[in-house]
């Protein structure tokens, strides 16, 4: 039998005690460093604690990456594969549908596999349900672990660390980029 760590849900969101708060900082759902590793820990714990031992963590590029990183570290999993899928373009702006970008998955890799589908945010859903569609008949399961899901999503995670309609200033996407961005369609 493996031991499971105690959930703490001491920090998970709650909407429902800020609806009708307006003022500017609470406009967004911020997460910092110190709550992404408590939240993943707990999302890892979650999915320990339901029994789902993943052969292979994939990872959703570019968001689900630290996300995927982090539960294939807590559920000591060393198969970690990633997923290029294009869909936000930038705040709350985003492509008809999502589109899989090179390089792709190899499907051989993760025949006949349980893979744990890692994403930062279930916001329209549509990416998640591209993922699993692309991996479904290749997989013997596949379950989704994200860190928010929003009401509206098609699709609802497995496993949730929290629940929001905000828009989520992630650490490793709300700054701009160290370098300048240049169109690299030219």
């Amino acid at each position: 039998m493996v031991a499971v760590a105690e959930i703490d849900l001491t920090d998970r969101t709650d909407q429902s005690d800020r609806a009708g708060d307006d003022t500017a900082e609470h406009e967004r759902e911020v997460l910092t460093w110190e709550r992404f590793g408590r939240a993943t820990r707990g999302l890892a714990t979650e999915i320990a604690a339901d029994g789902f031992r993943p052969d292979v963590v994939l990872a959703i590029a570019r968001g689900g990456l630290t996300v995927a990183g982090a539960l294939a570290y807590a559920l000591a999993v060393k198969n970690c594969f990633a997923m290029n899928v294009e869909f936000y373009t930038s705040v709350d702006e985003r492509l008809d549908v999502p589109v899989v970008l090179p390089p792709t998955l190899d499907f051989v890799d993760i025949r006949g596999m349980r893979v744990l589908i890692a994403d930062d945010v279930a916001d329209t859903g549509k990416t998640l349900e591209l993922v699993r569609k692309e991996i479904s008949e290749h997989v013997a399961e596949a379950r989704c672990a994200v860190l928010y899901h929003k009401p509206w999503s098609i699709i609802v995670p497995e496993y949730v660390w929290a629940h929001t309609e905000r828009w989520i200033n992630f650490p490793w996407s709300c700054q701009d980029p160290v370098v300048s961005v240049v169109n690299r369609d030219a």
